[in-house]
């Protein structure tokens, strides 16, 4: 559809996936309401763009990639790519910071920063939608299940953590925060997954996410621990 006031995303999807896999495409446009309805009516369908290649009808961009062999973009699978793109960015980031230190890259300062940054972006993701995040993570997060306000605490505790961390705040004041909120929630998923043995999908990236609680959810608050102690050492060096 590509009318006045809706451009169909899924449309233009199609319709290059067939282009980039050597199709010459017949692209005819539905530019009304009017002629959406009269093509779901004609083929018995609820939604448009419809994909007919050599006479068969393969219909909507989904079934077009699976028509492909390809892997539906909202799959319902395991996904780790969030994960991957919030740790690989953020350890860039801490890499750019300390490329602008005077004293180049140091091992400790670099570890701390890519912790800090790592926790303020999952933070984000957190927040973005914090409901959601609170339906997924209070139904394995031991505090928030006899308090569900402390699900709404996390993030920003995990935010405030850290900024403090980036901004060279006394260890005195952040370090009890992240070993706190770190050791209770690797507790909670040791309990739900190694102990209970619970398939749960993980809150780390936010809510309604794919990504399965586990190794990666742990990691998360193992980094809140190490924080913690990689400031304590810096306070002592």
């Amino acid at each position: 559809m590509d009318s006045t006031d809706h451009l169909c995303p899924f449309g233009l999807k199609s319709r290059d996936l067939l282009r980039r896999k050597g199709f010459s495409v017949d692209d005819r446009t539905l530019e009304s309401r009017e002629q959406v309805e009269h093509i779901k009516k004609e083929f018995d369908v609820k939604t448009t763009p419809q994909v007919i290649i050599d006479g068969r009808r393969i219909g909507g961009y989904e079934e077009l990639r699976t028509y492909f062999g390809l892997q539906s973009p909202d799959s319902d699978g395991d996904d780790y790519r969030p994960v991957i793109a919030i740790f690989a960015t953020s350890l860039l980031v801490a890499v750019a910071i300390a490329l602008r230190s005077a004293s180049g890259i140091s091992l400790l300062p670099l570890l701390t920063d890519f912790i800090a940054v790592s926790m303020c972006v999952l933070a984000i993701q957190k927040l973005r939608d914090l409901e959601a995040f609170t339906n997924q993570f209070i139904t394995y997060d031991l505090l928030s299940m006899r308090d569900v306000r402390y699900a709404y605490v996390y993030p920003f505790a995990e935010a405030y953590a850290g900024l403090a961390m980036l901004a060279g705040w006394s260890a005195w004041v952040v370090a009890p925060v992240a070993l706190f909120i770190g050791i209770e929630g690797a507790v909670s998923v040791t309990k739900a997954v190694y102990l209970d043995h619970r398939e749960l999908k993980c809150a780390c990236v936010g809510g309604n996410s794919n990504v399965p609680l586990g190794a990666i959810s742990l990691t998360e608050n193992l980094f809140m621990v190490v924080a913690a102690a990689l400031m304590w050492l810096q306070v002592q060096a």
